[in-house]
């Protein structure tokens, strides 16, 4: 749980933000996964950077679940620099995130509660060139909100994570609401491997590529990440014919 702090008025928010500004503005690139499979799958070899990208939960039990929140955990920690996570609660785990490569130094909590606040909070920190990464957590996102996001983004050349959480699973309705996101994404948790093993093995994920500008709906399962954010595809499915892995998939869920 990350620890609790004074309440940020989007003023103050702004204040600080204007402390670790640089001048000029991120160049355009790509994050690549380091995963061939899907860095081949997305335009530019990578998840583009200064983008606005949308996260969400999967699985039954997806509004107690967490896997969503360390995939974009990974993506941020990969990104060097601070990056502003602006919360709807204080249930993210910082330990958690600290075993994926992003280390509670380098995020600065923004506690805000309701989806009102969360957006024009994100809007602060997507202006400021000093961040990495933007995370926020909401239930819903309009057309107009997710398209101010992606303008300050692609201002600054700063990445925006939208992480779409829900508390009740019938809030999972508003996960098909149209946005301006260049990417969606959907993370599961996926079955271990079969058979015995004389190691514990990393958790496994069924990782969803829903929508892409300028690509195709893909999915994959891969290991969760390591200590420096990084994905892997599972040796046993590395090998795998095309049509066994949809197989695999078909039944992952």
């Amino acid at each position: 749980m990350a620890p609790a702090s004074p309440p940020t008025t989007i003023a103050e928010l702004r204040r600080w933000l204007e402390r670790v500004e640089v001048n000029g503005h991120a160049t355009s690139e790509a994050l690549p996964f380091a995963v061939t499979e899907i860095d081949q799958h997305l335009p530019g070899g990578g998840l583009a950077r200064g983008h606005l990208h949308e996260v969400i939960e999967g699985g039954p039990a997806g509004e107690h679940a967490a896997v969503a929140t360390l995939f974009a955990a990974g993506i941020a920690a990969r990104i060097p620099g601070p990056v502003l996570w602006c919360l709807r609660g204080r249930d993210l785990f910082a330990p958690a995130l600290a075993r994926i490569g992003l280390h509670p130094d380098r995020v600065i909590y923004c506690e805000t509660w309701k989806d009102r606040d969360v957006l024009p909070a994100m809007e602060e920190g997507l202006r400021c060139c000093g961040i990495a990464a933007v995370v926020g957590e909401v239930t819903r996102l309009s057309l107009t909100s997710s398209r101010r996001l992606q303008l300050c983004a692609g201002e600054t050349g700063v990445t925006a994570l939208l992480l779409r959480r829900w508390r009740t699973s019938d809030e999972k309705r508003f996960a098909g609401e149209p946005n301006a996101a260049a990417t969606r994404w959907r993370v599961s948790p996926s079955p271990p491997a079969q058979g015995p093993s004389d190691h514990i093995d990393r958790q496994r994920w069924l990782v969803e590529l829903l929508r892409v500008k300028g690509g195709e709906p893909h999915s994959w399962i891969v290991e969760a990440c390591d200590a420096e954010g990084n994905l892997c595809l599972p040796a046993t499915l590395a090998d795998r014919s095309a049509a066994a892995e949809e197989s695999y998939r078909a039944v992952a869920g």
